[in-house]
């Protein structure tokens, strides 16, 4: 018996130092371990929705995540979700929703709030749904262990804090990706490559056409796109007149921070600008969780003196958009005229390295820490408003690795893939006919400030904030998730999807990226099966898959 045993632990440790010398990587051998069906970069909750879609579908799938949390923005405080009309919602996105129902119907959810004391409803978005069993308002660590369930459930491989090279990193034969390199040195192939991050970095390192900015009104038919000064949709711009200048109407004394002295553009007009960015935050004016407000380092009031006239000229405003979550906290998003939303400090992102985004990034977060601080503590701030804010802080059992504050900035726009097909305001507005439908968007075409400029009065005024119904749902075609076949075609976009400016701003909800993701995956499973390329995918399978897996695609 003991000489077995011996023999036994011998097997084991061969076994060991082989396994050990295959994760340490052999020059002398080819590699194996980074090659899938189905590579996909990001960790947004599209790239979790694409991932389980093609692993139930039978598929090798890895996801190669720049983020160390996965979900986006879903998971990165936009609790509060753009649901749009919930009825066309389906597949594993609602699973998700429905997950999300199933953590908060346990007592344990509620470690800070009576699930009876917490309200059902809020702004056209019902929190809890028991009929359909879903849940539409959440948590952000909630969100993320949903994500993190799934992707544990179904067994998929997720390489975390992995950067594309963008430089160097794709290789390219015959008009397909055959590998993909990160800055650690990480090669993954593929037979089918799909880009989910908001930023659209593989496709644009891969070759594909894609634009940033907004298109002129003639380049599609558009009435809402462009430069659309004299638009006042939402409560998002100033309403009394609110001098620009550091001295109040003298113009030589300098422009106050965060003013535009450019020329906001003729109306209708193209350009390369892009609506503001901000953080969701997650806020809580429950004590036992709360986490005072932090003062960010170089704090400068000047930064906000625009709000303090704002104030002066008596608007009351500011709580509006402290939207509830379970628990006593908040996802809090931008609200009118100087807000979160930090307009005209991101117009580079899309295309700047990674180490210039981390400065944009850096430079928002301080921007956003320094408007708390200011409202809490700023003199000039009236007393009903700062006594409340001083109530409020971050939320203590949130972002824990990450001081409280989100991991994911909201990147509500960046590059745009120019595909197959291009998703305008007349199909949403079901002026024009959409091609082989694969999913369904109905939110309103929603655009926030671009930037603020001097009026010819001489005041302030913000511009691009955009509000438009879509007149109910609206169909999204699988060829504004494909590249034109001559750029690529065996890549799949399902979130920098080919859109106009204004169409994106209602497609680019998080749940139509789920939506969208789950859509990807199936066509690039039958692409596979069938060896073709993605563009040539046969329409009337692609869509008795997605119906038998309870997608609304009509």
């Amino acid at each position: 018996m003991k000489r077995k045993l011996s023999y036994l632990g011998y097997l084991l440790l061969v076994i060991l130092v082989s396994s050990l010398s295959s994760s340490c990587g052999n020059s002398d051998k080819p590699d194996n371990s980074n090659v899938a069906d189905i590579i996909i970069y990001g960790g947004t909750s599209a790239a979790i929705s694409a991932a389980v879609e093609a692993k139930r579908s039978g598929k090798s799938v890895i996801v190669v995540s720049p983020d160390i949390h996965l979900g986006g923005l879903s998971s990165g405080g936009l609790g509060f979700t753009d649901t749009g009309d919930k009825s066309v919602i389906g597949g594993l996105a609602r699973e998700f929703y429905h997950r999300v129902w199933k953590h908060y119907n346990t007592e344990e959810a509620w470690m800070w709030q009576k699930k009876e004391e917490y309200g059902n409803k809020g702004q056209g978005t019902p929190a809890m749904d028991g009929e359909n069993r879903t849940m539409w308002i959440f948590e952000p660590h909630v969100a993320e262990k949903v994500f993190e369930d799934m992707v544990a459930e179904e067994q998929i491989r997720v390489d975390r804090d992995e950067w594309l090279d963008r430089e160097n990193g794709v290789q390219m034969k015959d008009g397909n990706i055959v590998s993909i390199t990160t800055l650690s040195g990480k090669t993954y192939s593929g037979k089918i490559f799909m880009d989910t991050t908001y930023e659209g970095d593989l496709m644009a390192a891969a070759g594909v056409s894609y634009h940033v900015g907004r298109e002129g009104k003639e380049v599609y038919g558009e009435e809402w796109n462009g430069v659309q000064t004299g638009v006042l949709h939402h409560k998002h711009w100033f309403e009394s007149d609110i001098s620009p200048y550091v001295v109040p109407g003298d113009p030589n004394s300098g422009l106050l921070p965060k003013v535009s002295g450019e020329h906001p553009g003729e109306k209708y007009s193209g350009d390369d600008k892009i609506q503001a960015y901000c953080f969701r935050m997650c806020m809580t004016n429950h004590p036992e969780n709360r986490v005072p407000f932090p003062k960010p380092d170089g704090y400068d009031p000047m930064q906000y003196e625009l709000l303090a006239r704002v104030f002066e000229h008596g608007w009351k405003d500011w709580f509006v958009k402290f939207d509830p979550i379970p628990n006593h906290k908040t996802d809090t998003n931008n609200h009118g005229p100087f807000s979160s939303d930090n307009i005209g400090m991101n117009y580079d992102y899309p295309e700047a390295s990674y180490e210039r985004r981390k400065e944009i990034i850096n430079e928002h977060e301080n921007y956003q820490k320094g408007l708390l601080w200011f409202v809490a503590n700023d003199p000039r701030v009236p007393e009903d408003i700062q006594m409340e804010m001083q109530k409020w802080g971050l939320s203590k059992d949130e972002f824990k690795d990450n001081g409280n504050w989100p991991h994911q900035i909201y990147v509500r726009e960046a590059r745009r893939m120019i595909g197959d097909f291009v998703m305008t305001e007349n199909e949403l507005l079901k002026k024009s006919p959409t091609p082989k439908p694969i999913g369904m968007g109905s939110y309103t075409m929603d655009s926030h400030n671009v930037q603020r400029y001097i009026k010819p009065d001489g005041f302030v005024q913000n511009e691009g904030d955009i509000g438009v119904s879509t007149n109910g749902p609206y169909t999204i075609s699988y060829g504004s998730l494909v590249p034109k076949k001559e750029d690529c075609k065996n890549l799949l976009v399902p979130v920098c999807l080919s859109s106009s400016h204004i169409a994106f701003g209602s497609i680019r909800m998080e749940p139509v990226f789920m939506i969208l993701g789950q859509s990807a995956a199936a066509a690039a499973v039958l692409a596979i099966d069938d060896e073709m390329a993605v563009q040539d995918v046969g329409y009337d399978k692609l869509k008795g898959v997605l119906l038998g897996k309870g997608q609304i695609v009509e």
